[in-house]
């Protein structure tokens, strides 16, 4: 139940347990014992309460969220396999094949108490289990007839001190305990009881027991998991005093910032990526990037997009992954196909990758979780240490993104060498100033949370940003519109006069990101021209803007001030307000902030 807990912000609805019953050593148990609910985890713990369990040290837990059949008691996991209800399974993802394998079964006279394709797995497990009377061997037979993307737990009353798992697309890593062995869909699940863990590979089967972990490929040949060490304990996955995670993380932005800097330069100031394992040669002959991402992370692309284009002088793309692979994109061995993913477990993006490598590109995951599956995929991985973040509405890993996207970049600038190394030196010094920034910015948001609580009525707000701004105006429609669950749009200030201005009525409540003066080309000035245009149409001006630009004033309503940096570092700076008023703005409607209503953390089907 505490490992189901510390999974809660994946998303869920519906929970359940199968406990192995009256164990022995060395023999077999009376049953397997199973619980669920739909509902939260308190519905679960209250048939706990009142149908307790018996004692045991072998067991499954699962949190689902309903693809296959409604949100109900009966569709929730654990699902008995076979007519003898020996064995309980749990599964994640999605078999594809479900209903033709589901049909074969009802024609041999299966009975089904589920609308699930995972009880289609359990029965075809338990079957083989029947015929051969080894839990793995089962495992494997079966799982070579599934298609889709997965993760299937099980264990059978006859071998009481053994859970199987197997993975293809879908997340599971190994805790390696003393005298007790973990699996989880997270380390967060474990994280209490060990540090230690294994990385799967795709396609890969494991079996636990209290003492050992022993892992086989699907066609059976034994291998082993990637051993790695998790860098941080329980207590920053706890909320520390905060009312939610989400303020919690918005607060540990200058950490994660920082952390996802720390160890990236040598004594001289160069750059160093020794976790790339993709040659200098290679980088120096792209000559196209393309980043895939989706949501939060496709915003953290678009941002990055502009900086990487102008230090690198590099075309760069920024393409939503589960678009990608369906447009036949133009990519080959000189394209470098960045992705993008706070958990390494989002399915569209790993698919984009996947193809991406198929077609020749080299590929570079940017991503938060050790152990993940997009990283081991790619030919190359930057983390970026930002620590567990448990809210559904990312916040320090979306600035942690960008500052891996641009330390990325800046390496690419550093490996052309002359001008291009110069800058990239520079910009990383300002880089590291960046921290202490955001710090000092988070120290005066409380004119911010007013401004949230006095709009809690308010129905609809639009974002205007240019150049970096434009994917920062992105970002923060999209945290409202996930928390607070109100009308919110974000667009690119040129284009209010093609369209959007038809929408400015009195009243309506708009948040423009000002680049600062420095920013080429006029824009600062364009976008003053575009609160002033907006301003007389009456709408109620929320102006973010640098320390010091009075320009600004006299068109503003509320003036939310940042510190002053690099144009292209200005992002870093101006989410922080955003993600504060949205914060703010769903607590005072009482709403959950940290599980926003059907959204789940990480996205592991397409």
């Amino acid at each position: 139940m505490e490992g189901l807990a510390r999974l809660e912000y994946r998303g869920y609805d519906s929970a359940g347990l199968a406990l192995i019953e009256g164990e022995t050593d060395g023999g077999v148990a009376s049953g397997v014992a199973v619980r669920k609910r739909s509902g939260k985890l308190a519905n679960l713990k209250q048939l706990l309460q009142d149908s307790p369990m018996p004692e045991s040290t072998t067991g499954i837990g699962h949190t689902r969220w309903a693809t296959h059949g409604g949100p109900t008691d009966e569709n929730a996991h654990p699902h008995y396999g076979g007519e003898d209800d020996r064995l309980a399974l749990i599964h994640n993802g999605i078999i594809e094949n479900f209903h033709s394998l589901k049909t074969s079964l009802l024609e041999q006279g299966v009975s089904f108490r589920s609308e699930t394709d995972t009880e289609v797995a359990a029965h075809l497990v338990a079957r083989a289990y029947d015929e051969c009377k080894d839990l793995t061997e089962a495992m494997r037979r079966v799982v070579n007839d599934l298609e889709g993307a997965f993760t299937l737990l099980a264990v059978h009353a006859d071998e009481p001190g053994v859970v199987v798992a197997a993975r293809r697309n879908s997340p599971l890593v190994v805790g390696i305990g003393v005298g007790e062995n973990f699996l989880g869909s997270d380390v967060a699940a474990f994280i209490g009881h060990t540090r230690e863990a294994l990385e799967l590979a795709n396609d890969q089967i494991v079996t636990i027991t209290a003492e050992k972990a022993e892992v086989i490929g699907f066609d059976g040949t034994p291998t082993e998991g990637k051993a790695f060490h998790v860098d941080w304990d329980a207590a920053a996955a706890e909320k520390g005093g905060h009312s939610s995670f989400m303020e919690k993380e918005i607060l540990e932005q200058p950490t994660a910032i920082a952390s996802t800097l720390l160890g990236r330069t040598d004594a001289e100031g160069a750059l160093v990526l020794d976790e790339l394992r993709i040659s200098e040669e290679q980088l120096r002959a792209v000559t196209k990037i393309v980043i895939v991402a989706c949501g939060t992370a496709f915003y953290s692309g678009m941002t990055a997009k502009y900086a990487i284009e102008h230090w690198t002088r590099i075309p760069c793309e920024v393409e939503l992954a589960h678009e990608f692979r369906y447009r036949d994109p133009v990519v080959d061995q000189h394209t470098l196909v960045v992705s993008i993913s706070q958990s390494g477990e989002t399915m569209d993006t790993l698919m984009a990758v996947k193809h991406a490598r198929e077609l020749g590109a080299l590929t570079i995951s940017i991503c938060n979780t050790h152990g993940a599956t997009i990283p081991r995929e790619s030919d190359a991985v930057l983390y970026t240490h930002a620590g567990p973040e448990i809210a559904v509405a990312s916040t320090k890993a979306f600035t942690a993104q960008i500052t891996a996207c641009y330390v990325l970049g800046l390496y690419l600038a550093q490996l052309r060498g002359g001008s291009y190394a110069e800058e990239a030196q520079q910009v990383m010094r300002e880089l590291h100033e960046i921290p202490s920034k955001v710090e000092t910015l988070l120290a005066g948001m409380d004119r911010v949370r007013e401004i949230a609580r006095f709009m809690a009525d308010t129905r609809s707000v639009l974002f205007l940003g240019r150049h970096v701004g434009y994917p920062i105006a992105l970002e923060g429609a999209l945290k409202l519109k996930e928390i607070a669950y109100i009308h919110a749009e974000g667009f690119a200030a040129g284009e209010l006069k093609h369209g959007p201005i038809a929408l400015i009525e009195p009243g309506q409540p708009v948040f423009i990101v000002v680049p600062g003066p420095d920013t080429p080309h006029g824009l600062h000035g364009k976008v003053v021209s575009n609160i002033q245009e907006i301003r007389a149409r009456g709408a109620r001006t929320l102006v973010i803007a640098e320390e010091g630009d009075e320009d600004v004033v006299p068109f503003a309503d509320e003036v939310i001030r940042v510190p002053q940096a690099p144009p292209l570092l200005e992002p870093l700076l101006t989410i922080v307000p955003l993600q504060v008023f949205a914060a703010e703005l769903a607590s005072a409607k009482g709403l959950d902030v940290d599980q926003p209503r059907n959204l789940a953390k990480s996205v592991t089907v397409e």
